[in-house]
């Protein structure tokens, strides 16, 4: 009877603790998300070039699109456009992309400032599942 009184406490204790790292990484990812979108769009907006691009490809890794920079140079960055919410194959769109490294792409008049919403939404959901999941094992102890 002790031993299952003493393992009752010590399993909580490790789900509290379990929970709070998951919220805890959540969290840290949701900053590292918007600082990396500020970023580069810093690095966009020191040089920035400007065409427009046809959409070639969407998935959900990635949406790629095609544009020409002055030069005449065909540019498909491999890593997708940032922020294509809404963007269907096939559209022709603006976009903005670093003149220093023209695979850093945005759809222009689109900004890290998109992220935040999506991003918020995350860490109010987590936290408000958490914060009550930790009170709820607190007290019944």
């Amino acid at each position: 009877m002790t031993q299952q009184v003493t393992r009752r406490p010590r399993a909580r204790r490790w789900v509290r603790r379990g929970l709070l790292a998951f919220a805890g990484v959540v969290t840290f990812l949701c900053v590292v998300l918007v600082v990396g979108a500020w970023t580069e769009d810093i690095s966009i907006d020191d040089n920035t070039g400007s065409a427009a691009a046809e959409v070639v490809s969407i998935n959900f890794a990635r949406t790629l699109v095609l544009f020409y920079t002055p030069d005449g140079a065909e540019h498909i960055p491999q890593t997708g456009v940032l922020y294509p919410s809404g963007l269907r194959v096939g559209d022709v769109v603006q976009v903005e992309y670093s003149q220093n490294n023209p695979e850093l792409v945005r759809v222009a008049n689109r900004g890290a400032f998109v992220t935040l919403l999506p991003v918020g939404l995350t860490l109010v959901g987590v936290w408000a599942v958490v914060v009550p999941a930790l009170w709820w094992l607190r007290r019944r102890m």
